[in-house]
Order: structure tokens, then sequence, then C-alpha cells
């Protein structure tokens, strides 16, 4: 395939006029009323723009299905994710007789509305196995899928009221129409674009410029900026960094926008779904890399696709998707001749210089040196800007376990001993209080159990991002919650989870609250361990016992762990 025209195909444009709107608006007040998650707002933003045609709503029960099973919309069109409004079972209820319903953010602003032709319960299980090919829960994409989608999908058309407001970066942000126009007033007829999720280092810059040469195109860097994967650095930091890149490029051949894209992480099928969201955008050629929009495996565990398996999707659909595929290789830094060649290219016998992920990510938090072969000094700058050395980072530390184990008082043991290191503020957000000063409302069940957790979760993360000491002490008895904080907290600092595996028996014969003898004489229900299930950590950096350790000792041994992963330095 020689040419794509990149201005070909109809975009679904689906923003009302401004009458139209307005008289939305005045509609809306008797409407039931959805609050977007920053996921479904993502969405929606893609939708409205075209970003997503030609899908003009999110999807019904027979696309979806067809979807998950095959690929392919109803009427044949490549489509290889799932498009979907998940909502929850008493929101589902309260549509009623309901034909539209009014979509705002989290500032109550009308975004948009949906005229809803379904609802449905599916099978997300058989959705993840179908679009992930895996239901393994550490995989981020099935994790949200299985524990923080909502069960009811609904489906209906989209009619824009009004954009979602955007104060950062603006003049980088172009919806698919406004980027076409753009590229057509420079006269570039081929486009090449670059999906990113990451800072740009010298490995994806000659990536990217042996994709120029060989297309013979315009570059498009393309990153990310709704929400990428776990752990993924922030895209306040990337777009600094990609500013740095842009500088040194040729300005005439090279622009840098911005697609406020959910990322689903489902990575061969998701690679197809990048191309054609960059056909939509324009584009004529798209670069698919190695491993593209896989998560990243972490620990010993191996990768979730094979290396280059989206190359092989991608071509097997070459014909429909209407944008050519510039596939390539891993980059290597090869000494003998001080630059990167892709890594089926190397000569026998030339040495290769290699910096991992992880240990550039230890270099940063240890505030080591970072070589030049690797990256920028600019880039570098800024990311030491924005993740300065571990011992100058917050951290959460998150106990877990049963009631009566020991959390509280071991927490408040170390609440002392780090106010007696000092250099951070420390905060302790016991379970106990935190029921009474901000979940006062809730109740037992597993919804409000969660609920209080993710507020606990929220505080703390404010809390680790502006540099201080959280530690938390909820029993937290479900794992999806537990691994949720953890991202959210992961990616501005510090985690440390400390599992204190006191058994339930040592904790019924203290029974301090005489909650347990209440329980087994059935006077209260949903206790934790009892009639209501415990999920032990799999993984923590910590398990205590308190039959072993005084609250003394189990401090000392949290303070030494924060000391070895970097967070605190000895005296």
């Amino acid at each position: 395939m020689d040419w794509i025209s990149p201005y070909g195909g109809t975009l679904c444009d689906r923003y009302l006029d401004a009458a139209a709107a307005r008289e939305v608006r005045e509609q809306s007040r008797d409407l039931p009323s959805w609050d977007l998650t920053p996921r479904q707002l993502c969405d929606v933003e893609m939708l409205l723009g075209g970003g997503f045609s030609p899908l003009t709503g999110f999807m019904e029960s027979a696309d979806y299905v067809r979807v998950c099973e095959e690929m392919r919309l109803v009427d044949g069109t490549l489509w290889p994710v799932p498009v979907t409004l998940d909502v929850s079972q008493a929101f589902a209820k309260e549509l009623g007789d309901h034909a539209r319903v009014a979509l705002r953010d989290a500032e109550g602003v009308l975004i948009a509305v949906l005229d809803v032709s379904e609802c449905w319960t599916p099978d997300r299980e058989h959705e993840a196995r179908q679009v992930f090919g895996t239901v393994d829960p550490t995989h981020p994409g099935v994790s949200r899928l299985l524990h923080e989608t909502h069960p009811v999908y609904v489906g209906g058309t989209l009619y824009g009221v009004e954009r979602p407001a955007h104060y950062d970066f603006r003049s980088y942000r172009h919806t698919p129409a406004e980027l076409r126009e753009h590229f057509r007033s420079l006269g570039w007829g081929r486009v090449v674009a670059f999906h990113t999720r990451s800072p740009m280092h010298r490995a994806q810059l000659e990536l990217t410029r042996r994709a120029v040469r060989q297309t013979e195109a315009n570059l498009l860097i393309h990153p990310v900026v709704g929400m990428a994967g776990p752990g993924d650095i922030d895209h306040f930091v990337r777009v600094r960094c990609y500013e740095h890149i842009l500088r040194s490029a040729p300005e005439a051949t090279t622009q840098l926008s911005l697609v406020p894209l959910a990322m689903r992480l489902a990575g061969p099928r998701e690679a197809v779904w990048h191309a054609l969201i960059r056909r939509n955008y324009g584009c004529s050629h798209f670069i698919v890399g190695h491993d593209h929009a896989g998560p990243e495996p972490g620990g010993s565990r191996a990768a979730y696709y094979e290396p280059y398996a989206a190359q092989e999707l991608l071509d097997q659909h070459r014909d429909a998707i209407g944008i050519e595929i510039v596939p390539v290789q891993q980059m290597a830094y090869v000494e003998e001749c001080a630059q990167y060649v892709p890594a089926d290219q190397r000569e026998p016998g030339q040495s290769v210089w290699r910096l991992p992920d992880a240990e550039f990510r230890r270099r940063l938090d240890e505030g080591l040196a970072i070589p030049e072969w690797y990256s920028p000094p600019e880039v570098v700058g800024e990311l030491r800007k924005a993740y300065p050395p571990r011992h100058q980072q917050g951290f959460t530390v998150f106990f877990t376990g049963l009631s009566g184990a020991g959390k509280s008082t071991i927490a408040n043991a170390l609440r002392v001993k780090l106010m007696e290191l000092g250099g951070r503020s420390v905060s302790l957000l016991d379970g106990d209080v935190v029921r009474k000063e901000l979940s006062r409302e809730l109740g037992f069940s597993r919804e409000h159990r969660n609920l209080n957790v993710q507020r606990i979760g929220y505080v703390a993360s404010e809390i680790t991002k502006n540099g201080g000491a959280a530690i938390c002490a909820p029993i937290a008895p479900y794992a999806s919650v537990r691994r949720a904080v953890r991202e959210r907290i992961e990616a501005v600092g510090g985690f440390v989870e400390v599992y204190v595996a006191t058994p339930l028996e040592t904790c019924e014969e203290r029974d301090r609250k005489g909650l347990y003898a209440k329980a087994r004489a059935g006077l209260v229900k949903e206790v934790t361990g009892i009639d209501d299930p415990y999920e032990e950590p799999e993984n923590p950096e910590l398990r205590l016992d308190t039959r072993e350790l005084t609250a003394d000792e189990a401090a000392h041994r949290i303070l030494l762990k924060l000391e070895s992963m970097g967070f605190i330095r000895s005296a």
C-alpha cells in the first residue's frame, strides 16, 4: 500500500449548535443525571469530537457482542474495543420510561445527553477473555473491568452540549477535524503518527526519525493525556518533556497534539483501535512497535502479550484499517557506532548498552546519574523535578488485617517514631476515626466498605503527593479496592502494604470492642472474618503477627523496611 489519503472518511461530530444546546440545557433539569467518571468523560470527549468515528454514541448490545467476538460492528466495520457506558443498578432502575439521560462532569456541568436505546447486564468476565485475552486480575485493564466497572451498560445516541473544559496545554489540543484542517493548511499529505504514554528518550527519537525517513512523511507526536496505565508518568510532566523534544525537531515537519483517550491496555486489539483513531485524526501512517498498548508486567511476571503480536494482528486487518502501518523493532544502543539501531539489524559481536526501565526508575529514585546516550539532559532534568529521590518523596504505609489484629496500635507507634525522625508531616488515618469523621453515613456492605477505603486512599494520595507520610489503618478486606488504592498512591509516591496477619482466634480472644461476641450471637451481621470474607494480601511489602511482636518491635520493622526502600535515611 503506497498511498492513503489522510483526509478520507466521515467524522461523526456530535456537538449540537448553540440554539439546540440551549434548549437541551433547559430540558436537562427534568432528566435523570449521571456524573461521568474520569474514564467515561474521556470516552464522551472522543465520541463527541469524532475520534471514535463511526460511533455516534455508546454501543448497544448487538454491536458490543460482535465487537467482543469478531472485532466488528454489526454493519461489518472493523472495531476492536467496546465503548460502553457503565452505570449502577440503582441508576438503571431510576431510568424508568426516560429515553434521555443528562451526562455531567465532576462539577455538575452538562456535557452531553444520551438518547437511551437499551440497558443490559453484560458478562464482563467473557468480555475480559475476548478483549484482553485473559481474566488475570493482575492485568490492570481486567482488574478495572471486573472490579471497578458498574454492572449495567447503557447504549444510545450521544449529543454534545458543551466541550469538556481543559485549562492546560490548549495550543496542543485539537479535535480530529481541527487537526485534519491543520494538516491541510500546511500541505501535509503524508503524516505518520507516534502513539506514546511515556516520555520520549533517545530510542524513541531514533525510532520516529527512521519512520519519517521510511515513509517520507511528516511526524505527529500524539501522546495519550486521558487515562493511561497504572504507574505511568502524569501527562503534565510528559508534555513538558515532549516540548524539549519538539525544540530539537524540524519545526516544519513535526507536530505535537494531545489525544484525550482512556487507554484499556488491551495489547494487540488496542493497537488496531489506536490505528483507527489516528486515521480519524487525519494521519496516513501509524507507528507500531514492541508490545504496543500492553501493560507493564511488573516484578518477575512475563509480559501479557507477545512482543510483536500487535503488528501481526494489524497485518491481518490491514485492508480494513484505512491507514498504513509502520512496524518497528525494539531499538538498541550499539557502542561501536554510538547510535541506536533496530535490534535485529545490529552486527554480530557488537556491544549493546542497555538501561532497563526498572534501572532507569531506580536511578531517578536514588538521584543517580542517567547516561546521555539514554535520554537528553533536558528530559532527565524535567523528570528529576517531578520525581525527586525517594528520601524526598511522600509515602503511605497502608495497614490491613482483621479487627483486633493490632493495626491501630502499631500505626500509632509508627506515627510517633516517624515524628521523632522529622523531615515530613505525618498523618494517621485510622479506620474507626475515618468512619466517624469522613464516612459516618456508610454501613458495612461490600459497596460501603470499598467506598470507605477509597476515601482513605484519596486522602492518603493527597498527603503523599505533597511529600507527607500517610499512615492508614482500615480493615480493607477486599483485594480489588486495596489494589486500586495502591495504583492511585504509587502514581504520586511510595506505597507500603503491611498485612497484620494475626489469626482470627487471637483477634476473638482480644475482642476489645465486643464485636466478635455479638457476631457469634447473631446480634450483628457482616463482620469481617465471621460472615463476611477477608481476602488476604498475596504480596504485601511486610507481614506482621502481633502474637510474636510488640507494637514497638513491629513499628521498628516497618522503619527498617522504609529505610531499605529508600524512603527514610538512617542517622
